[in-house]
């Protein structure tokens, strides 16, 4: 028996987590598993219904958990809404109050989709498998921050030695399981703080010989991700730069609603969610393609629950899905069957038989 927190959140957050929740029960009847799960609120509906973007109550619900499932958060309905009132401070107040300092956002390129991404195939060779290992509770989002009269405002960038080491950690024992490569990304040219951020990792490099580290300028490696990405095998960066290369990455595969990603804590425990946003645009109409959440489901079977063979047939399950021509319109091409939301989760599920 396992104890999930839920978070579904906002726009096609509901959607998407449904549809999960829907292979995750398939695969524990498979494999023997019970899944109790507990709905709790952050977000915009937190700010709905409690008026605040991160209750109490779902910071507690989420620590007596063996893991948490989150959807998406955030959209325009509450845009006007102060910095610290809005869903995004739901997000980052979450990922601080348990801990989460290690976002792991794999970029895998399926066969299947080759034609969905916008590089050329000779770029993708036989295809793409990059994880990128962004820290997750420190830096600019968490620095110092305000205005004055001036009027001028400022956010700042500001690591320890201690959060360095962590995360840089983490990626190279990543990359021991991998193809023991990893790539600091920084812009140690211009920021101090990134001259501080390679003096760590290349500390904590000496500990991991069998690993090769390669260092990039942040401007050079968005580059390098479009023009050679079979390059990369493990990306190490901090807050900021994780998350607008993660998002790159995840373009190149062909698709946003493609990536899961795992925010992990010391030891399993850990909040499993797609890399992409709510999109209320499309929120309620069965568009929103759920195979990052499915996916983000997997990670959360193999790296907080430790069922291995749970995960991987759920990875099997969906290239069976795709191999089979089903997409949801976000990955759609010529002679591929569209199909809906929750479609999608329910073929998924039924692959796993």
């Amino acid at each position: 028996m396992y104890n999930i927190a839920v978070i579904k959140g906002d726009g096609i957050g509901p959607e998407i987590v449904d549809a999960s929740l829907n292979v995750l029960d398939k695969a524990g009847e498979k494999y023997g598993m019970d899944f109790n799960y507990t709905e709790v609120l952050a977000g915009g509906r937190a700010i709905d219904e409690t008026g605040s973007p991160l209750p109490q109550e779902t910071i507690d619900i989420c620590k007596d958990s063996d893991s948490v499932l989150l959807g998406a958060m955030g959209g325009p309905k509450w845009d006007n809404l102060p910095g610290d009132k809005r869903p995004e401070a739901g997000l980052l107040g979450i990922r601080k109050a348990l801990g989460l300092y290690a976002n792991l956002r794999p970029a895998i390129l399926f066969e299947e989709l080759k034609e969905a991404s916008p590089l050329k195939e000779e770029i993708i060779g036989d295809g793409l498998d990059v994880l990128v290992m962004r820290e997750l509770t420190g830096g600019i989002y968490f620095g110092d921050k305000g205005r004055n009269d001036e009027p001028a405002a400022w956010d700042t960038m500001k690591y320890t030695k201690p959060e360095v080491e962590r995360i840089a950690r983490r990626a190279f024992e990543s990359a021991m399981k991998r193809d023991k490569k990893v790539t600091s990304v920084d812009k140690a040219n211009v920021l101090e703080v990134s001259r501080f951020w390679r003096e760590i990792v290349k500390e904590i490099a000496k500990e991991y010989p069998e690993v090769e580290l390669d260092e990039l300028y942040v401007d050079n490696a968005a580059m390098q991700l479009v023009i050679n990405p079979q390059q990369f095998d493990v990306i190490l960066t901090g807050n900021l730069f994780g998350d607008i290369l993660s998002d790159e990455a995840s373009m190149i595969t062909g698709s946003i609603g493609m990536l899961p990603s795992a925010s992990m804590g010391e030891g399993n425990f850990g909040m499993f969610e797609p890399i992409h946003g709510s999109a209320p645009d499309i929120a309620g109409q069965d568009k929103a393609n759920p195979i990052a959440t499915i996916l983000s489901v997997a990670m959360m079977l193999r790296y907080a629950l430790d069922e291995e063979e749970a995960a991987d047939a759920i990875e099997k399950a969906v290239r069976k899905v795709l191999k089979e021509g089903y997409r949801t319109v976000d990955i759609a091409s010529e002679g591929t069957k569209v199909i809906g939301t929750k479609e999608m989760g329910q073929r998924i599920a039924d692959a796993l038989e």
